[in-house]
């Protein structure tokens, strides 16, 4: 059975989904609402070797129709949604949400 994840930020660079997933993905734009961007200062080495980035976007709710969020819904499997869980990191969770499209998918968001 096929999981869909929403990407706003590393998830979308090839050189994360080849070491993460072991694969390139295919995906489709779609936008989020009721959230608002941040950054977060990563601090695992994994992780900043994989994204080559310190600073990572983070999706905080606001609740707000005017707030949104444009990125991309994979199609991955459980064990690759399990390895995007490992990627990301403890300043994330994992919620399912309904896009504009009308689409679900999974997405991270602040864990705080």
């Amino acid at each position: 059975m096929a999981e869909y994840l929403f990407s706003y930020g590393t998830l979308q660079k090839d050189k994360v989904q080849l070491e993460t997933f072991g694969r390139l993905l295919k995906g489709e734009k779609d936008v989020l609402t009721g959230y608002t961007l941040s950054s977060v200062e990563i601090t695992d080495a994994e992780v900043l070797a994989a994204s080559e980035q310190q600073f990572h976007l983070i999706a905080i709710p606001t609740e707000a129709d005017t707030d949104t969020i444009e990125g991309v819904i994979f199609e991955i499997t459980m064990e690759e949604l399990l390895a995007a869980d490992e990627y990301e990191a403890e300043d994330y969770k994992r919620v399912k949400e309904k896009f504009k499209s009308g689409n679900e998918a999974w997405v991270y968001v602040t864990a705080g």
